[in-house]
């Protein structure tokens, strides 16, 4: 089995106080890359939260959205200044004898005032809380492997259509190519009897030693075992897989897939050949736009 590299994965968890969300997506990349964006106050949780995707993601930049909301992550106390609000009783009792007057010592307006009692905010970073968040990013990266999954399956069997096709190709041009000798043997004889209008002999032995040296130039027979030995590779590669990330070896066989039809082209000098290596250059090309995707 293999996997894409593209893929999204969703995941929440709600309780009374707080709701987790964690999103994720992840793209092509050549290496492993892991980004999260998450409240300040939880970054202690950033190398874990990473390790814990990249047990499941060998390759791809992935992207983390977490995102947490509700009255459990701060804890609220009130701080009082009992000095200073001592302070406000009797200055307020001293001005009542000063100035003759009586009135009733309003307690709640003092208390209000900010200097006499602050709200003091704390984070709150329980172990429920992370375990929490830990598990909502579990649940997420295993939506996201379950989506990359799928998406290797159907990239698995558009590459099976076209390694088909590959194989096809190329006995075609197994097929032509000892063709293409026996076409060049009886042109140079046709060639040859115009020049010479049948007035002088050639011996056929020069003749075999140009066509000799003609099938030695065009012969393309290691070029076809190693195409297609490369096509099993790969087949076995896609097939076989165990989840481990591979596009780097397939990139590499169809580099080296595309030299060998390089190597065929300059060979041949057949107009049937040439256009079955372009035939096959042209798949090559678009299993190359795939493996882009493979894990």
């Amino acid at each position: 089995m293999i996997v894409s590299m593209t893929g999204y994965g969703q995941a929440f968890i709600e309780k009374e106080n707080y709701r987790i969300n964690v999103e994720m997506k992840s793209v092509n990349h050549r290496f492993s890359e892991v980004t999260i964006r998450m409240p300040r106050q939880f970054l202690f949780l950033e190398d874990r939260l990473k390790k814990q995707v990249n047990h499941f993601v060998q390759r791809g930049k992935v992207d983390v959205f977490l995102t947490i909301e509700g009255d459990g992550l701060v804890q609220r106390t009130l701080q009082v200044d009992w000095n200073l609000l001592t302070e406000f009783r009797q200055v307020f009792e001293t001005a009542e004898k000063k100035l003759g007057v009586e009135q009733d010592f309003n307690l709640e307006k003092i208390i209000i005032h900010p200097d006499v009692v602050t709200v003091i905010e704390k984070e709150n970073q329980s172990d429920t809380l992370v375990d929490d968040i830990i598990t909502t990013c579990e649940k997420a990266v295993l939506e996201l492997l379950k989506m990359r999954q799928k998406e290797g399956e159907s990239l698995c069997n558009d590459l099976k259509l076209r390694l088909e096709n590959l194989h096809n190709l190329t006995d075609d041009i197994s097929t032509n190519a000892p063709k293409v000798i026996e076409t060049y043997h009886e042109r140079l004889l046709k060639r040859v009897d115009e020049f010479l209008t049948g007035k002088l002999e050639i011996e056929e032995a020069r003749i075999l030693t140009e066509v000799a040296i003609y099938a030695d130039k065009a012969n393309v027979d290691e070029e076809l075992i190693r195409l297609k030995s490369h096509l099993d590779q790969f087949l076995f590669i896609i097939e076989q897989n165990k989840g481990n990330a591979v596009g780097r070896k397939l990139d590499f066989l169809v580099q080296e897939m595309n030299r060998e039809a390089n190597t065929i082209g300059s060979k041949s000098n057949d107009i049937h050949i040439n256009k079955q290596v372009v035939e096959l250059k042209a798949e090559l090309e678009k299993i190359k736009e795939q493996v882009q995707n493979i894990e």
